[in-house]
């Protein structure tokens, strides 16, 4: 695939996504269901296409930097729904590096064959952007663990096969120094998942309460007490993939659709603001693209990573309240506009623009990090 020149590696996307995607899913007004994406999630599994940046010694398509974002920005022109994809992007990579012999054999066919659905167990109620106050505990007991705690806004937990999760396995030191990282069962006894609606009115959100779960000891990915390294290098990953221009580059086009079709462009000022939100998405994605680079080298990435997450999400949701004023009073409805034979989900863009700013940690956080890691000013 690398070999191929881009041109012809998107047109050999662009086929496939004609050929495979089911039609009446794209360009969806919310996240499509399990049930409803699985038919997608087994075809690109098939063809496998699931895992653009694994190795292709895990059963990875072992992208370059150049066509893993080629492979993207097809995606979300063809307007292709969000897979269940925490092992993906943040699990397989993180099992890859740190797992054993037996847990890769075990976790890694299963999730680039799209046989097993992961969520993610990091946020509790009071530990949330500081992630590291966590409170959920596990206990060594012969071999298992014995896990009580809560987690909270677990995207995907009522439909997940298995959850990975940050538990605290020492109280005696400190706190980042006494965190472990557990895979575990979601039918495992004592498990509750409890969902939570969201403001679409969806429940892709739970919590997820652990109540005396046994979770065996080889389930411990790296050493005890030092998951927090490893979640670090998981979050950063996190805030490339939350820093990604796609959200933004999509809402712009869906913006300037919309002034078409409302007349906006013989007014000046929305020009000028336009323009201004055209320059912003240009920057970000010079920036992201640099970030990306990074990591394809193998340069351990800083906590300025935190820019991309700030100036991705904001910049999102200053977009979609564009548009929303653009729409005026039909921009208000939780339905799609019609303008013509032209569809715009204008309510929805600005709903799905409202948590990412507060998910994947606070940008009020990512600003603490960056204020004090980077520009060094005091705590």
């Amino acid at each position: 695939m690398n070999a191929l020149p881009d041109a012809e590696f998107r047109a050999e996307l662009r086929a496939f996504l004609n050929e495979a995607y089911p039609d009446h899913l794209r360009y969806l007004d919310r996240r499509p269901t399990i049930a409803e994406i699985r038919p997608w999630l087994e075809a690109l599994a098939a063809k496998g296409w699931l895992a653009p940046h694994w190795p292709r010694e895990h059963g990875g398509m072992g992208l370059s930097i150049g066509k893993y974002l080629i492979y993207y920005d097809e995606l979300g022109r063809h307007g292709t729904g969000r897979l269940p994809d925490h092992a993906l992007h943040l699990l397989g990579p993180l099992l890859i590096r740190y797992g054993t012999p037996a847990q890769k054999a075990r976790f890694l066919p299963a999730i680039v064959e799209g046989r097993e659905i992961w969520c993610q167990g990091y946020s509790e109620p009071g530990a949330g952007s500081d992630l590291s106050s966590l409170r959920t505990e596990a206990i060594v007991d012969d071999d298992h663990f014995v896990v009580n705690g809560q987690k909270i806004w677990t995207s995907m937990a009522p439909h997940a096969d298995w959850i990975f999760l940050l538990v605290r396995t020492n109280r005696s030191v400190a706190q980042q120094a006494g965190i472990s990282f557990l895979l575990a069962d979601m039918k495992t006894p004592g498990i509750t998942v409890r969902p939570i609606m969201n403001l679409k009115g969806e429940s892709e959100f739970a919590e997820v309460f652990f109540d005396n779960v046994r979770v065996p000891l080889d389930n411990l990915v790296g050493e005890i007490d030092k998951g927090w390294t490893m979640a670090k290098s998981l979050l950063g990953d996190e805030r490339i993939t939350l820093g990604s221009p796609r959200q933004s580059a999509y809402a712009i086009e869906r913006l300037e659709l919309l002034a078409r079709k409302t007349g906006a462009f013989a007014d000046a000022a929305f020009v000028d603001r336009l323009t201004q939100l055209r320059l912003d998405l240009q920057a970000l994605g010079a920036s992201f693209r640099r970030y990306v680079g990074m990591v394809e080298r193998g340069v351990r990435l800083g906590p300025d990573v935190s820019m991309l997450k700030v100036w991705a999400t904001e910049l999102f949701q200053r977009i979609t309240a564009e548009m929303v004023e653009l729409g005026g009073e039909m921009g208000s409805f939780r339905h799609a506009v019609r303008f013509e034979d032209t569809v715009i989900d204008v309510m929805n863009q600005y709903l799905e623009a409202t948590p990412p700013t507060i998910y994947g940690g606070s940008n009020e956080i990512q600003r603490n990090i960056l204020a004090k890691a980077v520009l060094g000013l005091p705590g």
